[in-house]
């Protein structure tokens, strides 16, 4: 099979596989990401109202236990008061002051009440109740520099001294307290099982979150990006669904799909008629050196007609000869354009450089000498051959020439050298002109498809990329140097063949 039909089978096969992808893509049942974030946040929305009511419910129950407390036990009431504040200010970051003044009324009562309490509890039990209200009132003083600091070790560990300071106020003073302030502590308890209830379902939600936005949001991105990459490197068959439904993810893939399927087809557009156009520069300048042998040809014949009779047998058989040499002449020149434009597959064989250059000035003969430009050749001695595509070489090379020509306007000399690299792994073909040269601004894009700096339209500017493309295939490299008019040099570098080519022909350049 040749190229030109894998081309079209392959063009086939992935305009097949886009339709597909565009229908699977398109036919599923939609459910967009927007319809479940909606659905979770509605949830998270009722369950977060729930727990607030039934915390408004119990504190409010709360409020009211307090209020029934016996006004007697004015310590207790009043040690209870700044327990509260102090939950609320790690629960919430309020109502520290309040704590505050809780802990000194507490203090001044116990200063107040403190002959009374010591005939039920003793002096010593009094003082000692005295000294941890104080120290309660200086951890809890301490704490907004902590907070502002953003010291949350030493926070941790002063709410932990406050707990254990705390229960111990609470345990003594459940000596002196009514049955009502221990119902008053149990919902208190249970205020604080709501808390965590909430808190865990708050990290439950974010844990939810997390995995959502991972699965539903950041992998189909990262399957998009592997696409996106994909498709840069040449890998143009379209993106497949993964999912039983359709969402935003999946109106992405499609317009990608698209994107690409439009790619393919105006790259064919447009290589095809980068191809029409070289075949048609060929053609004319063929067309015009076959005009040559044509005219001999027929002058040729047309002598040997009129003097037949007159001419004896060494004669007639010498322009017998002439006709049959500038027939070898033109079928050489029609072979040469058939070799170049005809599609087949690719072939890799070792080759001598300069046998292909040698093809390839003989295609450009004609525009060499119309442009009134010297080719001088400059081979070093022993180059090895190259592994190659003889065609696809003569392209780059025939590119790289009529570039070259297309610099010089008003004629100059085009120097093609060869020679090894020097770690003599690759050998470097130099085409360097002495035309115009390529401005700064366009250096960095002159191998990036339909970039031309050609005046009147002229190329489409798919040479140097097709180029590079070939030669990077070959496990080479295409270089460029230039100079603003005093010329340009590009270097093509091919591998060294590791098996012998056949010998070069003679005088191949120049």
């Amino acid at each position: 099979m040749t190229t030109n039909g894998t081309e079209e089978a392959g063009a086939a096969t992935l305009d097949t596989l886009s339709e597909e992808a565009q229908r699977a893509l398109r036919d599923r049942p939609s459910l967009t990401i927007r319809t479940r974030l909606s659905i979770g946040l509605i949830a998270w929305f009722a369950v977060s109202v729930g727990l607030t009511f039934v915390s408004i419910l119990l504190i409010g129950r709360v409020q009211a236990k307090l209020r029934m407390v016996d006004a007697v036990d004015l310590y207790t009431f009043e040690i209870q008061q700044a327990r509260r504040f102090e939950k609320n200010y790690f629960l919430y970051h309020t109502n520290l002051g309040d704590a505050i003044d809780q802990a000194q009324e507490a203090q001044r009562i116990l200063e107040r009440e403190r002959r009374s309490m010591a005939t039920v509890i003793g002096d010593a039990s009094v003082a000692a109740m005295r000294d941890r209200v104080h120290r309660y009132e200086i951890l809890l003083s301490g704490l907004p520099a902590l907070d502002a600091a953003g010291d949350t070790a030493r926070m941790q560990e002063i709410e932990a001294e406050l707990r254990v300071h705390g229960g111990a106020m609470v345990s003594e003073a459940e000596q002196l307290a009514t049955e009502e302030r221990t119902s008053v502590e149990k919902m208190l308890v249970m205020s604080q099982h709501i808390a965590l209830v909430f808190l865990v379902a708050l990290v439950g939600m974010i844990v939810l979150l997390a995995a959502f936005v991972a699965r539903q949001m950041l992998a189909p991105l990262g399957r998009i990006v592997l696409a996106t990459r994909r498709i840069a490197d040449g890998d143009l068959t379209p993106i497949t669904p993964r999912r039983k439904y359709h969402d935003e993810f999946s109106e992405l893939a499609s317009a990608i799909n698209h994107m690409t399927h439009e790619l393919v087809r105006r790259q064919r557009l447009l290589v095809q008629s980068h191809k029409l156009t070289a075949i048609g520069t060929l053609t004319a300048g063929v067309a015009h050196e076959l005009n040559n042998p044509i005219n001999n040809l027929m002058l040729t014949a047309a002598a040997l007609e009129e003097s037949y009779d007159e001419l004896d047998d060494a004669e007639k058989l010498e322009l017998v000869a002439d006709l049959v040499s500038e027939s070898e002449r033109a079928r050489d020149i029609v072979r040469n354009l058939l070799d170049f434009a005809r599609e087949s597959e690719v072939a890799l064989t070792p080759l001598v450089v300069e046998d292909v250059i040698g093809d390839t000035l003989q295609l450009a003969a004609n525009q060499v000498r119309l442009a009134k430009v010297k080719v001088r050749g400059e081979v070093e001695e022993n180059v090895p051959a190259v592994y190659g595509d003889r065609h696809q070489l003569t392209q780059v090379f025939l590119n790289l020439v009529l570039n070259a020509l297309d610099a010089m306007p008003e004629g100059g000399t085009l120097t093609i050298s060869v020679e090894k690299s020097d770690d003599g792994n690759f050998v470097e073909i130099g085409f360097a002109d002495t035309g115009v040269g390529i401005q700064e601004q366009h250096l960095h894009s002159i191998f990036d498809p339909f970039f031309s700096t050609k005046k009147h339209a002229r190329g489409t500017g798919l040479g140097l990329s097709v180029s590079k493309g070939i030669v990077e295939q070959h496990g080479g490299d295409i270089r460029v140097e230039t100079e603003v008019r005093r010329g340009t040099t590009f270097t093509v570098s091919l591998p060294v063949a590791r098996v012998p080519a056949p010998m070069a022909t003679a005088g191949a350049i120049g």
